[in-house]
């Protein structure tokens, strides 16, 4: 099912979000959490490109894959990062061909060793293109992303985050998957002005509970996601105790959850990390 269908139905869309692993057992381990993800029985599924794109090929044989052998509905990463034109109209066939129906267009990071994302001869320099080029090829759903703080690159904040939003909706785009965050009012301040600057698609937050308080502040600064102090306060005691921050970190998330669906949000996009546990606690938390 195409995603602009799947978020029109009633109810929340909750979803949840891969990385392809470097490795075979990598691969394998991910294979059993999606099978154990089935209980909850996500709306969609999405599929990263990998940190500066790399990991196209397991990127595309695991969408192929959840297209084949499960019911669930992928949704594939597709990058500007080091792809031509034409490479990425190859790409879109062949997912065309396995009856691949969604597409998150990004611009995606730097290669490693860059100090800043620069496209190859014949590519794409920003997402807004790579998501008209989608368009009009046709028989995708186009999904976007966007920054409720403001994307880590931006001079702009908020705003300019806003304002190519609103022209990659011009370009096709049915939905907006953001950047994690933890502060809700953040978001609600993004939906206000994405709605007032014409903004009509839907805004799915993405959600990312913490397992690791250590490695999800090493995310954070990375793409720009604000940690609360009272996180910080809260989880930073029992750091070396993995249960106690687990079940933390569920809470936590759960609480974000429930707040945001009391305030309208036509979806939830779980952060996974290739693990099903906390998913599946939020899910069942929020008695979805």
């Amino acid at each position: 099912m195409k995603l602009r269908d799947i978020l029109n139905q009633k109810g929340i869309a909750f979803s949840c979000e891969f990385f392809p692993p470097k490795t075979d057992k990598g691969e394998e381990n991910l294979w059993n959490c999606i099978q154990e993800l089935k209980v909850v029985n996500p709306a969609y599924v999405s599929v990263t490109y990998g940190a500066g794109g790399s990991t196209q090929d397991r990127t595309k044989r695991i969408v192929t894959r959840i297209k084949a052998e499960t019911n669930l509905d992928p949704v594939a990463h597709l990058t500007c990062v080091g792809s031509t034109q034409e490479q990425l109209g190859v790409l879109l066939d062949e997912y065309q061909a396995a009856g691949i129906e969604n597409i998150l267009a990004l611009r995606g990071d730097a290669p490693e060793g860059m100090d800043k994302f620069k496209a190859v001869s014949g590519g794409f320099s920003y997402a807004t293109d790579l998501t008209r080029f989608i368009h009009e090829r046709g028989g995708f759903s186009i999904g976007v992303a966007s920054y409720p703080e403001g994307h880590p690159e931006s001079r702009g904040g908020v705003e300019d985050d806003i304002r190519y939003l609103k022209m990659k909706q011009d370009d096709g785009a049915d939905a907006v998957i953001t950047q994690y965050f933890f502060n809700n009012d953040d978001f609600y301040h993004f939906r206000d002005l994405a709605t007032a600057a014409g903004v009509t698609i839907p805004l799915i937050p993405g959600i990312m509970p913490i397992g690791n308080y250590d490695q999800v502040a090493r995310f954070s600064a990375m793409c720009g996601a604000n940690i609360p102090a009272w996180i910080g306060e809260r989880m930073i005691p029992h750091r070396e105790e993995s249960d106690t921050m687990k079940a933390m970190g569920i809470e936590i998330a759960t609480e974000q959850c429930a707040d945001l669906i009391r305030n309208g949000v036509q979806g939830l996009h779980i952060y996974s990390l290739n693990k099903s546990e906390a998913t599946i606690a939020i899910h069942k938390n929020l008695g979805l």
